[in-house]
């Protein structure tokens, strides 16, 4: 008689059996309990119903363990006699618990088992082992390769759908664990992302405090925090490190809060002890971001960059900190001729050198009380010119280097007349 044959045969022995096992057990069972009740799924909740796979290469063995589950309410399965072809099937059913014989030809179910733990996507997956087998060395090899359970062939279906059901109550708590850090994890992503646009804007707002005092449009700190940007990360610094250099750019001139009007406006020439007063911006600057302010310490903020930078130190800000050394350096010199300190070579902090070339290109190639805008390759040749004495070489070559880029960024944020 041949397997064709033999079907209807082997169907009618395991409607047999489960009715007698039914009728066997209706006696003296107690009621299902609630957590199992749980588990008893409604035609109508298929979405909330959780998707079994059977990997078999029997296909009566399948069979027999999808009746039995159906018959506690399960209604979503998933079955293949290939184990070759079984775990692309699992990438794409997504089972939420695997019932695998170990003995298959082919591929083995230590193999696929294996298999299913090396990869990421499927390493959590509840494994329920079915084995006629009754070596304890296949079953160590299983539970080290990271079995859930144990199911002796021929599978007891007292026993099948107590096991499922567990590993079912397992996948689902780590399932809610994982939704649950990811949650979090977007939520602390949502809120880091919503205090960096606060502080971003508070950061802009400050240095644009200062800069409307002698740039109606603010254009100026925008300009000075992309260019630096671009240099940044030009001569290959960390991305973190280009981005806190962007962000605290802008504040390079905050110190001019301290300077008067009739200094800072004016369209002339400044005396010697004007431009004394114009140097200390750097000070006030660094002073502004760097501490809390005294109503005494107020009261001497009418010099520029000593204020500038005395303000901005001490904050336990990155962005801040960053903010305070540029604000101190930015009109230091190569070769030491600049101030407030007179620091040369790299012995300037590097966001120093960089916002320098940034900040001078910004001014030549922009109107001033005291200047017309230059044209963009005198600008670059008077740049140029400054090659180690006024700026760092490196970083004056980074600058050049994307000069296309820079040029982008010039006529996007160009001033408004």
């Amino acid at each position: 008689m041949s397997n064709a044959d033999l079907m209807p045969l082997i169907n009618e022995d395991i409607e047999s059996s489960i009715a007698q096992m039914e009728v066997r057990l209706s006696g003296d069972s107690p009621p299902p309990s609630v957590e199992q009740s749980l588990w008893r799924r409604s035609p109508n909740q298929v979405e909330e119903n959780p998707r079994i796979m059977i990997i078999d290469d029997e296909p009566i063995n399948v069979k027999v363990a999808r009746k039995y589950l159906e018959r506690e309410g399960y209604l979503e399965f998933v079955t293949t006699t290939e184990p070759e072809k079984a775990f692309d099937l699992i990438l794409e059913k997504l089972p939420d618990v695997i019932l695998l014989d170990i003995m298959m030809p082919q591929v083995s179910g230590l193999q696929m088992l294996e298999q299913i733990r090396r990869d990421d996507r499927t390493n959590d997956l509840p494994v329920i082992i079915l084995t006629a087998s009754t070596d304890k060395q296949t079953k160590l090899d299983a539970l080290n390769l990271g079995a859930t359970d144990f199911l002796n062939k021929p599978v007891d279906p007292t026993e099948l759908a107590p096991r499922v059901r567990n590993a079912l109550c397992v996948k689902a708590h780590q399932d809610h664990l994982a939704n649950y850090a990811w949650e979090m994890e977007l939520e602390v992503s949502t809120r880091t992302a919503a205090l960096k646009a606060a502080q971003d804007e508070l950061i802009h707002s400050l240095a644009r405090a200062a800069e409307y005092r002698d740039d109606e449009t603010g254009q100026h700190i925008k300009r000075v925090g992309r260019y630096a940007e671009v240099i940044a990360r030009e001569l290959g610094l960390a991305e973190n490190f280009v981005r806190l250099i962007a962000d605290a750019a802008p504040l390079h001139d905050i110190g001019k809060i301290g300077i008067p009007d009739s200094i800072l406006l004016k369209p002339g020439k400044l005396e010697p002890d004007e431009w004394e007063q114009m140097r200390k911006h750097c000070g006030f600057g660094k002073r502004i971001v760097e501490s809390p302010v005294s109503q005494e310490e107020m009261a001497t903020f009418r010099t520029h960059t000593d204020q500038g930078a005395r303000l901005l130190t001490g904050s336990s800000s990155p962005v801040l900190r960053v903010a305070a050394r540029i604000a101190l350096t930015h009109h230091e010199r190569w070769d030491g001729s600049g101030y407030p300190i007179g620091l040369a070579g790299n012995d300037i902090p590097l966001e120093g050198r960089i916002v320098a070339v940034a900040d001078v290109f910004d001014a030549l190639s922009s109107k001033r009380p005291y200047k017309p805008a230059y044209p963009l390759d005198k600008c670059f040749e008077i740049m140029e010119e400054q090659r180690a004495k006024h700026f760092d070489p490196k970083v004056l070559d980074a600058f050049v280097a994307r000069r296309e880029d820079i040029v982008k960024i010039q006529c996007a944020l160009a001033d408004c007349e």
